[in-house]
C-alpha cells in the first residue's frame, strides 16, 4: 500500500514582530504582527512597497518589541510559524494577532489551516488588515476571524478602483457578525464625490459601521515610486469631509498613522 504524500502548508512572509497598532479601531493596542508578502494592488501612497513581491528571506523578532531580528528563508512551513508566534506570545502582553501585508488574503489557503491552530494555541483574537477587494478569499477564512479592518481605495488617491468588491466584502463581514471597520486614506487630491460614494456604500450595509479617515503620511523621496505627489490634506479639508460622511454613517473618526509618531515601525 502506497502512503499518501502530505504536503506541509507554507507561506511567504516579510516579518513577524510585536508592536503597537497605529491605525483604526485597534489603535494603541499591542499586537503580534504577521506581515505576509505579495500584493496585487499598486496604491500610489503605499508605504509597504517592499511587500509587493515575495522575498527570499523574512525577518523574525526573537524577543517581543526588542527588534532583535533573525533572518530565515522563505517560504515558511506552518509549524515553524506557529513556533514563532508562540515565542512572541508572552503572558498578558498582546491583545490580538494582526494579519497584515501585502495582502494576507493572497494566502487564504494557508490561513484556513494556520488560523484554527494559532487561535487554539494562543487564545488570542485574530484581526485581518486587508485591501477589502477579495471577497471570495475572505469567505474561506471567515470562521477564524474576530475583526477586520478593510481599506476603501479611492481612485483619486490610490489609483485603484474596487467599488463592487468593497461592497461584497463589507456585506460578508457584517453578515458574519465580525467586528468590522473601514479605513480610507485621504490626501490633498481626494475627490469628495468618492467619499460620498464610500459613505453611501457603507450605509447600505449598516450606518453603524465605523469609518476612519486617515490622512496620508507623505513618503520620503527614496520611498516614492509614483510620480503623483501624496500630500496630507489640510485641516479644513478633513473637517469638511468628516461632516460630509457623517450625513450617511454615524461614526467617522480622523486618526493619522500613530505608530509612525511613536516610531513603532
Amino acid at each position: 500500500m502506497i502512503a499518501k504524500n502530505t504536503v506541509t502548508p507554507t507561506a511567504r512572509l516579510v516579518e513577524v514582530f510585536s508592536a503597537i497598532q497605529g491605525e483604526g479601531l485597534n489603535v494603541g493596542t499591542r499586537q503580534i504582527f504577521i506581515r505576509f508578502a505579495l500584493c496585487d494592488l499598486r496604491c500610489h501612497f503605499c508605504d509597504s512597497a517592499h511587500t509587493w513581491n515575495a522575498p527570499a528571506t523574512c525577518r523574525i523578532e526573537r524577543s517581543p518589541g526588542l527588534r532583535d531580528f533573525e533572518i530565515h528563508s522563505n517560504p515558511v512551513p506552518l509549524p515553524i510559524l506557529i513556533e514563532w508566534v508562540e515565542q512572541q506570545n508572552l503572558p498578558c502582553l498582546h491583545d490580538s494577532i494582526s494579519l497584515t501585508g501585502g495582502e494576507p488574503l493572497l494566502h487564504a489557503s494557508f490561513l484556513t489551516q494556520f488560523l484554527p491552530q494559532v487561535r487554539a494555541i494562543t487564545g488570542l483574537p485574530i484581526y485581518l488588515e486587508t485591501g477589502g477587494h477579495r471577497p471570495e478569499q475572505l469567505a474561506m477564512i471567515l470562521p477564524y476571524l474576530d475583526s477586520v479592518g478593510m481599506d476603501f481605495k479611492l481612485p483619486s488617491v490610490s489609483g485603484e478602483s474596487h467599488w463592487q468588491e468593497h461592497s461584497k466584502f463589507l456585506q460578508l463581514c457584517y453578515d458574519s457578525y465580525l467586528n468590522v471597520f473601514v479605513k480610507i486614506i485621504v490626501s490633498q487630491n481626494t475627490d469628495p464625490a468618492e467619499l460620498e460614494r464610500s459613505a453611501s456604500l457603507v450605509a447600505e450595509v449598516s450606518p453603524d459601521i465605523s469609518v476612519f479617515l486617515q490622512p496620508v503620511t507623505p513618503l520620503a523621496v527614496s520611498e516614492q515610486f509614483s510620480p503623483i505627489s501624496m500630500l496630507a490634506p489640510s485641516s479644513d479639508q478633513v473637517l469638511t469631509w468628516q461632516a460630509l460622511m457623517k450625513g450617511f454613517v454615524r461614526h467617522v473618526r480622523v486618526i493619522p498613522q500613530t505608530h509612525k509618531m511613536l516610531n513603532q515601525l
